[in-house]
């Protein structure tokens, strides 16, 4: 069946198109930088074709006849509603792999007009969220009465420059969490705390992670905050930026932290995803006092992202599904993190 990749040029996007090519499958590649497209395409052996979001008829034309799209062309936040328009109007599934909640929200808004087109829309394909997903709902299935969850992440091996993008994009917006079953704002570097992982303890603080929205639909538990591990300078130096949180929203600052980026991050080379693992953490607790604890230890997110989102291709491919707004888990099951590569689950007693 066809699919397509788009954004196969970029950092994961081309790991996604490498493990693509060596399990057999057969994506069209696709972007709007027609020389790297190209020549990833002519080394993969894939068809690919060039077109840019802002093209609506060329891009609803490319995707005609595909049975999905895995878009890997982020920040998602900028580039997820014409793709995701285009799916639903020419009946094609719609994966990408953010970790960003305004995308969360928006294809949450678009439930009822995907149930109706019969179109999956599932944001959040690769480390962000599929991982952390199924371990809010193991957590919430251990303990149905859960009215809190905290959940937590410590990602080693460096990041890619699309990641380094979002985070630099996020930073103006400050933080989120849910209280009451609402997204709440808070402060940048809100709340600290210690985190037990199953390799050590570290100290985390709250980041707005995808969890914070995509948490809630899967478990409809309330109340839920999202930590990252984190050095305590790195914390201080993070909630400094609160003074200047305005001045970072600004567009030409944006457009001069993205350049930067793009000409000084490259993303982690293979013997560093190879030689780093990421550890994730979890609590739900019930009003009354009661709690359960689980870790989860994957591969480095890259390689996690890699076969999370090829898996959800492959059920795609070969599933009917109803169509509508999924998390990974209500898509997938709880147990699909921990059927991927490398990935270790255990509940702490």
């Amino acid at each position: 069946m066809r699919w397509m990749i788009y954004g196969a040029n970029g950092y994961t996007g081309r790991l996604i198109a490498n493990e693509a090519s060596r399990r057999g499958m057969h994506p069209v590649l696709a972007g709007r930088n027609e020389q790297q497209v190209a020549r990833l395409a002519g080394e993969l052996g894939f068809d690919h074709q060039i077109f840019d979001l802002d093209e609506q008829t060329r891009l609803r034309h490319a995707i005609t006849g595909k049975k999905l799209v895995l878009h890997c062309a982020g920040p998602f936040s900028a580039t997820c509603e014409p793709m995701m328009e285009a799916c639903l109007s020419e009946g094609v599934h719609y994966l990408d792999i953010t970790g960003e909640i305004a995308v969360f929200e928006a294809a949450h808004r678009l439930h009822e007009r995907a149930r109706h087109a019969d179109v999956v829309l599932m944001p959040g394909a690769g480390f962000d969220v599929v991982p952390s997903d199924c371990l809010a709902v193991k957590l919430a299935d251990a303990l149905p009465a859960a009215t809190h969850l905290q959940l937590a992440f410590e990602a080693g091996g460096g990041s890619s420059p699309g990641t380094v993008k979002t985070s630099v994009e996020t930073l103006g917006n400050g933080g989120l969490v849910r209280r009451g079953g609402s997204l709440h704002k808070v402060p940048l570097a809100w709340k600290t705390r210690t985190i037990p992982f199953a390799h050590a303890k570290r100290t985390g603080v709250t980041i707005p992670w995808g969890d914070v929205y995509t948490a809630h639909i899967s478990t409809g538990i309330p109340d839920i905050e999202v930590y990252i591990s984190m050095r305590p300078g790195m914390i201080s130096n993070l909630r400094r930026l609160r003074w200047i949180q305005r001045f970072l929203q600004m567009g030409p600052v944006q457009t001069m932290m993205a350049k930067w980026i793009e000409k000084h991050v490259n993303g982690p080379a293979a013997p560093a995803r190879k030689n780093s693992l990421s550890q994730l953490w979890g609590e739900a607790n019930t009003s009354d006092g009661r709690s359960v604890q689980a870790t989860m230890t994957t591969p480095n997110g890259y390689d996690l992202t890699v076969t999370a989102s090829l898996g959800a291709v492959d059920f795609l491919l070969k599933n009917d599904m109803e169509g509508g707004f999924y998390t990974p888990s209500l898509l997938l099951g709880a147990d699909y993190a921990s059927s991927l590569p490398g990935v270790e689950f255990s509940f702490v007693s």
